[in-house]
């Protein structure tokens, strides 16, 4: 075994990477040329990084298929960080089937993780939490199980359950402080302050709630729009006219918007049933709570309303990303996704650097609001 290979693997794994390249600066085999890849890749050289990766799995021969499976995952993961989402997930998947059949459990262990991060990034989250439910991580290294509760975090985060969140939490930062990886527990302190941000705006979702009593509208705008109009006026009228705007997006009212208006009304009505009642009157009508004793209406707003919100949430992680990664990431056309930039680039919320293919898009985190709430999601906003 090669002393400073082996120093240095021992410096990457413990979160040094100078220390890695004193070993190996000046080496280019192909095991010297995968450590220093991967010591420029912590130090933030994302494209040094994979060039260095490239050259050392190229370097590898026939047998030393472990070897050339190390270098694609550890690419796979500067890419992940470069948020080139656009990358095919083959070279990760082969990887993963190399390291199973050679029984090299950590190794697959971190491959499945950065499979999970990548679902994430997508907006795939039911496949994320499916495939964390079948991670096993056994006895394996303290970092992993840091990165897999920093994963369950960002599930739940994902999926507004606070609880399992501060769980998953607290089980990553445990993990964090025995692996004694600066870097980690930093990132997983950064992951945390977004427990204590504002998740919505009060105004005294997609769903209304009474105590344990709960009213889903998430797939019927038109109810939730008319929903959240009666909640803003309460406890006055909402006007008919200002109903129909807001749902309807009608600039003329006319006979045929006002009897579509009492269809929404009666259907409304219906589901709302166990919590309120909508009364009707001469000018519009009314949102009364039911029950004996007095009640307030609360009406809680998303952290940031503005149709580019989405956008927002995806820059606001601090990293640099391309048109063809959000508009992957949105489920959306990059001619949509630039448009979006435009707009928030001239309100001064976003800005680009480079130029080109090599143009990325970067945004300061938006200040006092858990912003993670307003990620996409595969298949509509959950």
């Amino acid at each position: 075994m090669d002393a400073s290979i082996t120093a240095a693997g021992r410096a990457l794994r413990a979160g040094d990477p100078l220390g890695a390249l004193k070993r190996v600066a000046l080496r280019d085999d192909p095991a010297a040329l995968a450590l220093r890849g991967i010591a420029m890749a912590q130090l933030g050289d994302l494209a040094r990084a994979r060039a260095l990766l490239r050259q050392a799995a190229g370097g590898f021969g026939a047998r030393e298929t472990l070897e050339r499976a190390r270098c694609l995952t550890a690419e796979a993961e500067v890419a992940l960080a470069a948020r080139d989402l656009a990358r095919p997930a083959r070279a990760l998947a082969e990887a993963l089937r190399t390291f199973t059949a050679h029984g090299d459990r950590e190794n697959a262990a971190h491959a499945r993780l950065l499979q999970i991060r990548r679902l994430l990034l997508l907006g795939r989250v039911d496949e994320a939490e499916g495939a964390c439910a079948t991670l096993e991580l056994g006895d394996g290294p303290a970092r992993l199980a840091a990165i897999a509760g920093l994963v369950g975090f960002e599930i739940a985060l994902r999926r507004g359950r606070a609880e399992p969140a501060r769980a998953a939490l607290a089980r990553a930062q445990e993990a964090a402080a025995r692996s004694d990886i600066g870097a980690l527990g930093a990132e997983i302190e950064q992951a945390g302050r977004a427990l204590v941000l504002p998740a919505a705006r009060l105004r005294l979702g997609d769903q209304a709630r009474r105590g344990p009593r709960l009213v889903r509208l998430a797939r019927r705008p038109v109810l939730f729009a008319l929903l959240r109009r009666l909640a803003e006026t309460w406890p006055g009228e909402a006007a008919r006219d200002d109903l129909i705007a807001g749902a309807f997006g009608a600039r003329r009212v006319n006979p045929s918007h006002r009897a579509r208006l009492r269809v929404e009304m009666g259907r409304l009505r219906r589901e709302l049933a166990p919590l309120a009642e909508l009364r009707a009157t001469s000018g519009g009508f009314v949102l009364a709570p039911r029950g004996t004793k007095p009640v307030e209406v609360r009406l809680l707003l998303p952290p940031i309303e503005s149709p580019d919100a989405a956008v927002l949430a995806l820059l606001a992680d601090g990293e640099a990303w391309s048109t063809s990664a959000l508009a992957l990431a949105l489920g959306a056309s990059q001619r949509t996704v630039q448009r979006s930039l435009g707009a928030l680039e001239e309100a001064g919320q976003v800005r680009a650097i480079g130029r080109g293919r090599s143009q990325r898009w970067l945004s300061a985190p938006v200040a006092g609001f858990a912003t993670t709430l307003l990620l996409p999601v595969a298949g509509g906003f959950r």
